[in-house]
């Protein structure tokens, strides 16, 4: 975790930034020599989003799929869990999800990391140098795929790559992460760390909770809306967020109901999934 923040501080201080109609020049497939080569050994840290198209895609239930294909590192300087990606056993380390000929057997629901690559990207809040949202091209030694001269710009990059749905849910994401109150030295108890983790990662716990405990009795949700996330994961995810905006920090996003608001003071409700 150390190396990749001194990573993202030498990027966002050192490397030339780009606007949406910059231009670089990049190709990736099996024609070029270095093919896969970028889906070993590498540290790829997984959005909500991320998870959600990717058990979709592998069709497993979202306990499942975090269970088998991540690890959470943990740091005493973290506030918050993220997980990553866990490559297989072979001297290679390679990720689960390549095929040797073929490339990514997930593509369609590739992570970010690998969608945008080799394009990044950098956002207002991030560190105290960044002030606006740029790009930077990550340029690594074994990738060949820069001495091709199929020209894009920044824009036409990220469209040809589906990031609009991603980029979507990343801005959600940072409403949390980069939240005000981490900045005023915030600390979560445990209890609200799982919050997080269920509501944002682990859907299928997450909807089990809302419809399978008291949730509903002491919260009010639209029926409309209730049969949105009861029927469909990314909008139960768009839910999660504006759980975890009130439950974690106290943005008046979930209307209680009167009945249930002398209980609500002072608890913290846990996503146990049971009739509490």
């Amino acid at each position: 975790m150390k190396e990749l923040e001194n990573l993202k501080e030498k990027i966002l201080k050192e490397y030339p930034r780009f606007g949406l109609q910059d231009k670089f020049c990049f190709e990736c497939g099996p024609h070029v020599s270095c093919f896969n080569e970028c889906c070993s050994d590498v540290n790829i840290f997984l959005t909500p989003y991320d998870v959600l198209r990717m058990r979709k895609a592998l069709n497993l239930d979202s306990t499942t799929f975090l269970s088998k294909y991540t690890i959470v590192p943990i740091e005493k300087s973290q506030k918050l869990p993220v997980p990553l990606m866990k490559m297989d056993d072979s001297e290679r380390k390679q990720c689960h999800f390549v095929d040797n000929e073929k490339g990514c057997t997930i593509y369609g629901d590739r992570p970010w990391p690998c969608r945008i690559y080799p394009v990044g990207s950098a956002s207002p809040g991030e560190t105290e140098v960044t002030q606006e949202q740029f790009y930077f091209l990550m340029e690594e030694e074994h990738c060949k795929g820069h001495e091709y001269s199929t020209e894009w710009t920044i824009e036409e990059w990220l469209k040809d790559q589906g990031t609009e749905p991603y980029a979507e849910f990343g801005e959600l994401f940072k409403r949390v992460t980069l939240n005000p109150g981490f900045a005023a030295g915030k600390d979560l108890a445990p209890q609200q760390i799982d919050m997080y983790w269920t509501a944002l990662y682990d859907l299928d716990k997450f909807r089990r909770f809302i419809f399978e405990s008291s949730f509903l009795k002491r919260f009010e949700v639209d029926d409309d809306e209730l049969d949105r996330i009861k029927n469909d994961d990314e909008e139960l995810l768009r839910f999660g967020f504006k759980w975890i905006l009130f439950s974690l920090f106290g943005e008046k996003r979930i209307k209680v109901k009167p009945e249930a608001e002398k209980w609500i003071k002072g608890k913290d409700v846990k996503p146990t999934g049971k009739n509490d």
